[in-house]
């Protein structure tokens, strides 16, 4: 496979344009080093303290209230320490930065972002895993495209985001239809570029959130558009913090005590869809409560696995993908979980959740 992703393709520009210039020069400064780097300099193994210090504070990130919103209609405890700020954040890139800028404690993401910061050279660490089963993403085409099958993305402009679950999506999509990188012509950008560009013709396909596809749908499906349906999945919704957070034993204490909020939100939102629909999708998102169900049919059972084995597995797998188009360097990912974290998730949810 070719040592780039598709020809003449600058990875320094793609990077920069994915994280912005001031980003970009820290991070691009850490690839020189990236071989050298593990992830887990300095990271605290130190037992986790059995109550949270009074006073300590987190940063947590809810992209579009999710988090908050999950709290109050499942009733759960109150958190034992303070949430300083919920920040409206989801993008991969954005919580890097954030992280490094550090308005930002926690945070809810795939697994490709952990694998993009420490290849930035930036120390963080999985705390809390959720298995996905189902896919999450699916592709939709530009307006007017015959575009039909993945196979068809050959020699096509395809959206792609090095640092998002999209991206990996994407190049496992590619992978299984026997299209190698320099087949197709990967446009760097972020996640929230992607409508854009596909409204405006810049890619022929982005893949899109299955809560977005419906809205896009309904805008350009009568010009063209249409949507492209893969079994492909984004395997891992986790939750992850700096190993500065990690070392703080206050934070790190509080980081736990969070876990099993997190879990019992997530199953609480899965076993009330009429309600989620109403109170998320329909007065949050503008969309109707057709689309909303829509949306809650492809909706994955939450699963908080007591072992971290197989989320370990296809990290590294989705790390070797990428290592393979020379957008990182190769590396172990087990030190990228904290694994004094494992059990939490699974211990704070019913049976049938724990898998």
């Amino acid at each position: 496979m070719p040592s780039s992703p598709t020809a003449g393709f600058d990875r320094r520009l793609f990077l920069t344009s994915l994280l912005g210039a001031g980003a970009a020069a820290v991070g691009l400064s850490g690839c020189a080093e990236s071989s050298a780097a593990t992830g887990s300099e300095g990271a605290s193994a130190a037992p986790l303290a059995d109550k949270v210090p009074a006073g300590t504070k987190l940063k947590i990130a809810s992209y579009q209230g999710v988090q908050q919103l999950q709290f109050k209609l499942a009733k759960l405890p109150e958190l034992p320490f303070t949430v300083s700020s919920w920040l409206n954040i989801g993008a991969g890139p954005d919580v890097i930065n954030a992280f490094r800028a550090k308005s930002l404690d926690l945070a809810n993401n795939a697994g490709i972002p952990p694998i993009q910061a420490h290849f930035q050279g930036f120390d963080a660490k999985i705390v809390a895993i959720d298995i996905t089963r189902k896919p999450n993403y699916l592709f939709a085409t530009k307006p007017g495209s015959d575009i039909r099958t993945v196979a068809d993305f050959r020699g096509r402009k395809l959206a792609f985001s090095q640092g998002q679950a999209q991206g990996v999506v994407l190049l496992r999509a590619l992978k299984q239809a026997g299209l190698k990188y320099d087949d197709v012509k990967l446009v760097p950008l972020t996640s929230n570029q992607f409508l854009t560009a596909l409204q405006s013709g810049q890619v022929d396909v982005a893949p899109l959130a299955n809560n977005q596809s419906p809205a896009y749908l309904k805008q350009y499906g009568s010009k063209g558009a249409r949507t492209i349906d893969t079994d492909v999945v984004d395997l891992l919704n986790l939750l992850w913090a700096p190993v500065s957070v990690l070392n703080d034993s206050a934070k790190a204490a509080a980081v736990a005590a969070y876990i099993p909020q997190w879990a019992k939100g997530q199953v609480w939102q899965y076993e009330h869809p009429d309600v989620w629909n109403e109170e998320f999708y329909v007065k949050t998102q503008n969309l109707s409560l057709e689309q909303a169900k829509g949306i809650t049919a492809l909706a994955n059972k939450p699963l908080f696995p007591p072992r971290w084995d197989e989320a370990i597995k296809w990290e590294q797998e989705t790390a070797d993908l990428l290592a393979e188009g020379g957008f990182v360097k190769r590396f172990d990912v087990s030190s990228l979980f904290d694994h004094r974290f494992e059990s939490l998730a699974a211990k704070a949810v019913p049976e049938e959740y724990q898998r």
